[in-house]
C-alpha cells in the first residue's frame, strides 16, 4: 500500500473511532439502574418483571457463566431535548467479541412486550423521535451472561477448559461489568457522516492502486477530515458531508457487477450454547429485525429454520405476530424449506425428506408461503440425493457458501446447475463473498467481484448480510452502507432484495450455466462424521425406530382398530429433526448440548419402542405362539419384508467356534472365518467360490490407533497427516470361544475394548459386537479390513442410493477425499466378486490401495469408530460405548444394500398367533420400500415411499394387501404431482399398479382405501 494512503487510512480509522462515532450519542444523561440476578435457569417474563430489584452503579460486575440477570433502567428526558430523536444506550460489558458470542439482552416495555435486543454491535434502544421533553422512561432488560467461548469466525481450543463449559448452572465468577447506561440524543448528521466516511474509506482501500478513483477518494476523504472540528463534531458534520457528496453521487459503471444483498442472521440452533439459549437468541434477533423494518421499508430479511420460528411462536407470540405482519408486507422472507439447517452427510434419506415436509408445511400453514429455496450456508458438505429431494418438495434453487472452505481445491463455479444421483438438476449459487455473515464492506464487495468464477457469462451474485452464527442480524449501519453502494463509482451495484428475485434473474441471465455432477464434498471438517458417537447413535436408532413405528402403526390401523398416533409421531419426528442440526448431529457443540441430546434420544427411543410394541401386540393377536416382525424391506429367514410370520422353528443359530491351531474357526458352509490367537481375522473364505477375501499375510478387524491433533478445529477436523503415526492393537488380554462366537478383550492406555465375533447359519456376514470403555485423548480409533481386491472405486450408501468414489489419488480432488461418508454400508469389489462393511453407528470411513510385490492389489477398508477431540467438549466421547459392524464376504452392491437394512432393523418377537401380511410389497429387490405410513392429513390413506436402490432401471408390480380405490403419485408433501392421473384397479382382484423407475428414482404413492361397506 502506498504510504500516503496508509496515513490517510490510519487517520480515518482513529477519527471515526475516537471522535465521530462517540459523537453520535454525545449529549447524554445517566439512567438509574437496578438488577435482579436469576437464581437458576431463565424465568418467564412475568417473573422477571415482578422480581425484587436492587440498585447498582456503573462498573457493577454481574453474570456468572450461563446465568441471567434482569436490569431495570429508568430515567427522565431533559426538557431541552424536545424535538430531538432520543435513544437509550446500554453497554452491558460489550468489550469482548462480536454479536452473538458474549452477553446479549432482550428489552421489554413496562407492559411486558418486547421492544428490541442488545448486543455488542447493537447497543441502543429507541425512545422516541421526536420527544416532547420531560417524559419518564422505563425499560427492563433480560441479560444473558453467555461466555465468549471463541471468536465468531475462528474457534480455537481452550487451554484449560473451565468446569462450566460442560453444562449449565451459575458456577464461576461474574463475566461482565456494566459500562454504560444513558439516555442520549441521536445526532443524525454525525451518524450519516460516519456512514459516508466508512463507505468511501472502504472503497478506497479496495480499489487497485492504478485506479484513479482510489486517489480521488483519498484526497476527498482527507479534505472531509480537515473539515471536521474535533471539538465540535456535531456542528461541523454537515460541512464535512458536503465535501463527500460529489464522490458519493458519482454513479457506477454500466457494466458493474450486481450484488443482491439479502438480510440474514445465521443462528446456530445449538453450538457454543444450549438449545434453550437459541430460543432466546431467536427472539432477540427477530425483535431487532422487525424494529429495523419499521424504519427501513425496503429492508428484506430471509430466515431459514422453521423450528426457530415455531419456538418464537410459542415463547414470544407478540414478536411472532410482528414477524407475520412483516411477511405480509414482503419484508420478512421465509426461506430454506427445512425444519432446521441439518447436516446433510449423516441425516438419513427419509429423515431428510421429513426435514422438507415439516419445513415446507410450517411456512405454508403459518405464512401462506411456498418456499422455493434451499438455504444451507453452513452445512459441512452436501449429498448427491439432494437435488432430487429438493425437486420432489417443490424447491427450485439451492444456496450455500461452505464449499468455499475447501482446503485443497477451489470449486470452479459460483453459479451452476447441480446434478444429483438420479439426474435431477437444481440451479445453485455459492455467494462469492465467501461468508454468510457479510457486513457490506468495501473489502467484502471487492472480494465478491474479484472472486466470482463465472465472469463474462454471468454478472450477478448474492450477498447474505448480518451478524450470524450467534445471531444478531443486520444493523442500521449495514443498511446505511447498502444505500450508499446502490450506484457508486468503483463499486458493484448493491440492491437489497429477495433471494427469489436474485435466483430468477440469475437463472435467466445464465441459461447455459455449467453442470456439477454428484456430491458436493467439503474438503474440510471430515471429523464430524465421527465425533460424539452417542449423538450419532441416537439419531440412527431414532430414524429406524420411526420407520418401524409408522410401518406397524399404519399396518395395525388398516387391519385393526388401532389408533394411528398422528400427533405423537409428528412431535417425535420434529424432535429428531431438531437434533440433526449441523452442529448437533456432527458432534461439534459444547458438552451441554450433547449430554442433553443423549437424554432426549433416550426419551424418544423409549416412546417409539412403546408405539412399536403396542402396534405389534394389536397385530399379533391372541395365542401361545411367537410372531416375528421384520421391518426390513427384504424378506429374511422365512419372514416377509414389512410383515410378520408365526415362528415354528428356532431362528438361525450362531455358529459354534471350533478350535483351530492357536485360534478358532467359524464355518457355516457359506463362509469360513479363521481367528488367530491375537483375536484377529486372518482368513475369510467364500466357500461358494473358494475365494480368500483377505490380502495375503494380512489380518482383518485390526483395530488401529492414530494420533489425532488437527491444525485448528478439534471436533470438526481430521487432517491427512494423522496417518503418519499408527499403533496396531494386536495384543489381546483374552481370546476365548463361547457358544455365541469368539470373545476378544484388549486393553491399551486407560481404555478397554471387548468384541464378540459371531457368524450365523445361512449368513455371509461376520458380526462384530463391540463394547468400548474409551479414555483416550486426541486419538482416533479405526477398524481395518485389508482385502485381496483390486477396486478402483468404493461404493457407499447415501440417502436413497449410493455413490462411487475413487480409491486412487490421481487428482487433487481424489486425494482430498481421504475420509468419506457412508451410511449403512461401504462396498468394494471387482466385476465378479466383492465384500462390504455394514454398521449400525458410524459414518466415517477410508479406503486405500496398495500394490503388493506379487502384483496383486490390497484394498484396505476402514471404519472410523471413535475420536477424542478436546474442543468444544473437553470430554467428548469419553466413557462406555457399544456399537456393531459386520464384514460381508462375497457381496455385490445389492447384497450390501440388503445387509445394511438388516443390520439396522433387527427382528422383533411378540407373543401371539397371527401372521401379518405386508400392506405393500414389490417384486423387484432393486425397488426398496423406505416408508409406509398413514397420510398426514388424517384421511386414512396409506402413503408409501420407495426408491430404486441398485442404480439401474427397474420394473415392478406393487402388491397391495388392502382394498384400494386409487393410487396417486404425490410429492413429498403428499400432494398430487401435476399431470398425474390416479391409477384405479382393473378388476376387484387387481393387487396394485405397475411401476417403472429410473436409477435411484424416488416415488411417493398415496393409496386411497376402498370402502368395504
Amino acid at each position: 500500500m502506498h504510504s500516503k494512503q496508509r496515513l490517510v487510512e490510519q487517520r480515518l480509522k482513529r477519527v471515526l473511532k475516537e471522535r465521530i462515532r462517540p459523537a453520535v450519542h454525545a449529549r447524554a444523561v445517566p439512567l438509574h439502574v437496578e438488577i435482579w440476578d436469576v437464581p437458576g435457569e431463565p424465568v418467564p417474563v412475568a417473573a422477571g418483571l415482578a422480581a425484587p430489584y436492587r440498585p447498582v452503579r456503573i462498573g457493577h460486575r454481574w453474570g456468572p457463566p450461563w446465568s441471567t440477570s434482569w436490569f431495570r433502567i429508568t430515567g427522565r428526558i431533559p426538557e431541552e431535548w424536545a424535538g430531538q430523536r432520543v435513544e437509550a444506550v446500554l453497554d452491558l460489558g460489550f468489550d469482548v467479541t462480536g454479536a452473538g458470542f458474549s452477553t446479549e439482552g432482550l428489552v421489554y416495555r413496562p407492559d411486558g412486550t418486547v421492544l428490541k435486543a442488545l448486543n455488542p454491535r447493537n447497543s441502543w434502544i429507541p425512545v422516541a423521535d421526536p420527544v416532547r421533553g420531560g417524559e419518564e422512561v422505563t425499560y427492563t432488560v433480560e441479560a444473558a451472561a453467555n461466555p465468549a467461548l471463541c471468536d465468531s469466525h475462528e474457534p480455537t481450543p481452550l487451554g484449560g477448559a473451565p468446569a462450566w463449559i460442560t453444562g449449565g448452572g451459575d458456577a464461576g465468577d461474574p463475566l461482565y461489568r456494566l459500562l454504560r447506561a444513558d439516555l442520549a440524543v441521536f445526532d443524525t448528521q454525525v451518524w450519516e457522516l460516519a456512514q459516508d466516511l466508512d463507505v468511501l474509506g472502504g472503497l478506497m482501500h479496495a480499489l487497485p492502486e492504478a485506479d484513479p478513483r482510489r486517489w480521488q477518494l483519498l484526497r476527498t476523504i482527507e479534505r472531509a477530515l480537515d473539515a471536521v472540528d474535533l471539538q465540535d463534531v456535531s456542528g461541523s458534520a454537515p460541512a464535512a458531508r458536503e465535501v463527500l457528496r460529489p464522490a458519493l453521487e458519482s454513479p457506477a459503471a454500466p457494466s458493474a457487477h450486481r450484488v443482491s444483498a439479502v438480510g440474514h442472521a445465521h443462528i446456530d440452533t445449538a453450538w457454543l450454547w444450549p438449545l434453550r439459549e437459541t430460543v432466546r437468541k431467536v427472539a432477540r434477533t427477530l425483535s431487532n429485525v422487525t424494529q429495523l423494518m419499521d424504519e427501513h421499508p425496503d429492508f428484506r430479511f430471509a430466515m431459514s429454520q422453521a423450528q426457530q420460528l415455531a419456538w418464537l411462536k410459542e415463547r414470544h407470540p407478540e414478536v411472532y405476530a410482528r414477524v407475520q405482519e412483516k411477511a405480509k408486507t414482503g419484508q420478512f422472507l421465509p426461506v430454506g424449506s427445512l425444519w432446521v439447517e441439518p447436516d446433510t452427510n449423516i441425516t438419513g434419506g427419509e429423515a431428510f425428506a421429513r426435514q422438507l415436509v415439516h419445513g415446507k408445511r410450517f411456512y405454508l400453514d403459518e405464512f401462506g408461503v411456498e418456499t422455493r429455496e434451499m438455504w444451507l450456508p453452513d452445512t459441512f458438505g452436501y449429498n448427491a440425493a439432494m437435488p432430487q429431494l429438493m425437486k420432489l418438495a417443490g424447491v427450485r434453487w439451492f444456496l450455500t457458501q461452505k464449499i468455499s472452505w475447501n482446503t485443497t481445491n477451489k470449486f470452479p463455479h459460483h453459479t451452476f446447475r447441480w446434478e444429483g444421483l438420479d439426474g435431477t438438476r437444481i440451479f445453485s449459487h455459492f455467494p462469492p463473498v465467501d461468508t454468510y455473515n457479510a457486513e457490506i464492506t468495501g473489502a467484502e464487495l471487492a472480494h465478491a467481484v474479484g472472486n466470482f468464477q463465472d465472469k463474462g457469462a454471468a454478472n450477478s451474485s448474492l450477498l447474505p448480510f448480518g451478524y450470524g452464527d450467534g445471531g444478531g442480524g443486520p444493523t442500521r449501519e449495514m443498511l446505511g452502507r447498502a444505500a450508499r453502494l446502490g450506484d457508486l463509482e468503483g463499486s458493484p451495484r448493491v440492491v437489497v432484495e429477495r433471494p427469489a428475485d436474485f435466483f430468477a434473474r440469475a437463472e435467466a441471465e445464465y441459461p447455459d450455466a455449467p453442470v456439477w455432477v454428484g456430491e458436493l464434498y467439503l474438503e474440510f471438517h471430515r471429523g464430524t462424521l465421527t465425533s460424539q458417537l452417542r449423538t450419532k447413535q441416537g439419531n440412527r436408532r431414532s430414524e429406524h425406530l420411526l420407520r418401524e413405528a409408522e410401518l406397524w402403526s399404519a399396518t395395525a390401523a388398516v387391519r385393526t382398530d388401532f389408533p394411528y398416533p398422528y400427533e405423537q409421531l409428528d412431535r417425535l419426528w420434529k424432535t429428531v429433526l431438531l437434533h440433526q442440526f449441523h452442529d448437533i448431529l456432527p458432534g461439534s457443540s459444547i458438552a451441554w448440548v450433547h449430554r442433553e441430546a443423549e437424554r432426549t434420544y433416550a426419551e424418544v427411543l423409549a416412546e417409539l419402542e412403546g408405539i412399536v410394541a403396542s402396534a405389534q401386540r394389536a397385530l399379533a393377536g391372541e395365542g401361545e405362539g411367537t410372531v416375528v416382525f421384520n421391518a426390513s424391506p427384504y424378506a429374511r429367514g422365512g419372514l416377509p419384508a414389512l410383515g410378520a410370520a408365526v415362528r415354528t422353528a428356532p431362528a438361525d443359530p450362531t455358529v459354534v467356534p471350533v478350535p483351530s491351531g492357536d485360534g478358532f474357526t467359524l464355518d457355516n458352509g457359506l463362509v469360513r472365518i479363521e481367528i488367530d490367537a491375537r483375536g484377529l481375522v486372518v482368513s475369510a473364505v467364500d466357500l461358494e467360490t473358494g475365494r480368500e477375501a483377505l490380502a495375503p499375510g494380512a489380518a482383518a478387524n485390526l483395530l488401529q490407533l492414530h494420533q489425532d491433533f488437527p491444525n485448528q478445529y478439534d471436533a470438526w477436523d481430521i487432517e491427512e497427516f494423522y496417518r503418519n503415526t499408527v499403533r496396531d492393537l494386536t495384543a489381546a488380554d483374552e481370546v476365548r470361544a463361547e457358544p455365541g462366537g469368539v470373545r476378544v478383550v484388549r486393553t491399551f492406555g486407560d481404555s478397554r475394548i471387548e468384541q464378540l465375533l459371531s457368524l450365523r447359519e445361512g449368513s455371509r456376514r461376520l458380526d462384530v459386537d463391540t463394547g468400548i470403555d474409551w479414555h483416550e485423548k486426541e486419538k482416533l480409533l479405526k477398524a481395518a479390513f485389508p482385502l485381496d481386491v483390486r477396486a478402483d472405486h468404493s461404493t457407499a450408501e447415501i440417502p436413497f442410493g449410493h455413490v462411487k468414489r475413487p480409491t486412487h489419488t490421481n487428482t487433487s480432488w481424489d486425494a482430498a477425499k481421504f475420509e468419506i461418508c457412508a451410511h449403512r454400508f461401504l462396498h468394494v469389489g471387482e466385476n465378479d466378486w466383492g465384500a462390504a462393511l455394514v454398521n449400525d453407528s458410524t459414518y466415517g470411513h477410508d479406503v486405500t490401495r496398495d500394490v503388493r510385490p506379487d502384483g496383486g492389489t490390497t484394498t484396505t477398508v476402514r471404519l472410523t469408530l471413535l475420536r477424542a477431540p478436546r474442543y468444544p467438549d473437553p470430554d467428548a466421547d469419553q466413557g462406555r460405548h457399544r456399537l456393531r459392524y459386520g464384514f460381508v464376504i462375497g457381496a455385490d452392491v445389492a447384497a450390501a444394500v440388503r445387509e445394511g437394512y438388516e443390520a439396522n432393523l433387527p427382528e422383533r418377537a411378540v407373543p401371539g398367533a397371527a401372521a401379518v401380511a405386508p400392506l405393500v410389497a414389490t417384486d423387484d429387490d432393486g425397488v426398496v420400500v423406505e416408508a409406509v405410513k398413514l397420510a398426514d392429513d388424517g384421511s386414512g390413506d396409506v402413503v408409501v415411499r420407495l426408491y430404486e436402490a441398485h442404480g439401474g432401471r427397474a420394473r415392478t408390480t406393487l402388491s397391495l394387501a388392502l382394498p384400494w380405490e386409487t393410487v396417486t403419485e404425490t410429492d413429498l408433501l403428499e400432494r398430487p404431482v401435476d399431470g398425474t392421473v390416479p391409477v384405479r384397479p382393473d378388476t376387484p382382484e387387481d393387487t396394485g399398479p405397475h411401476l417403472t423407475l429410473r436409477p435411484f428414482e424416488i416415488r411417493t404413492l398415496r393409496i386411497a382405501r376402498r370402502s368395504e361397506g
